[in-house]
């Protein structure tokens, strides 16, 4: 880790399994010795509504469940609305993006009585927000393997392959043996593997 504590917001919709992602870091770091608190936040999730949560990670102490605004050092986004959301919030000069760019349309867009922002100047914010980002179609690599749940896993290989936090396919694999049913542990390590990948050749921005 760069900084103790070291923050990360898991941030995006409900649905999308942001709340199994942090879950999933937390239970791989734990095992490797680092102390680990999670808090989470939610909007109206059950309407595609905003869900964060926060992810603490020290080597020393245990931290409070919610990390400081403008104090994040790493902001994984499953949907990018949610990405600029978060930097608004908990960004500063040094934080990491990793960003799905995947636009999840909530329901007054959906209506017509709100518009999308445009995605190329809500991805122009996010790099301008940000000291690094990544920009990386998890949802269609998730959909890929048949469900396209699997981006937050697909997110959390970019993060590993990225080197920003100390996670390998043999961690992830523990840990969704140890959280999920048996017959998912083969797909999840798939979309690990193809997070990192999608790392390979990554222009950092």
């Amino acid at each position: 880790m760069r900084k103790d504590p070291f923050n990360v917001v898991v941030t995006g919709v409900g649905g999308q399994g942001n709340v199994l992602a942090s879950l999933l870091i937390g239970a791989v770091l734990v095992d490797r010795g680092f102390k680990v608190t999670i808090g989470e936040t939610y909007g109206a999730s059950q309407r595609g509504g905003s869900v964060m949560s926060h992810v603490r990670i020290s080597r020393a102490h245990q931290y409070g469940p919610l990390i400081p605004p403008w104090s994040a050092d790493l902001v994984i986004a499953l949907e990018p609305t949610e990405a600029a959301r978060v930097l608004g919030q908990f960004g500063n000069p040094g934080i990491v993006s990793v960003v799905n760019t995947r636009p999840i349309h909530p329901v007054d867009v959906i209506s017509g009585d709100a518009t999308y922002p445009d995605m190329d100047a809500l991805l122009g914010k996010i790099r301008e927000l940000s000291l690094e980002a990544y920009f990386v179609q998890a949802t269609e690599k998730a959909m890929e393997l048949g469900n396209p749940i699997l981006a937050n896993v697909v997110l959390i290989g970019v993060v590993a392959g990225a080197g920003l936090l100390p996670i390998t396919a043999q961690d992830v694999e523990k840990a969704v043996t140890d959280y999920l049913s048996p017959h998912k542990v083969e797909i999840n390590r798939r979309a690990f593997l193809i997070g990192m990948e999608l790392v390979k050749g990554h222009e950092r921005i």
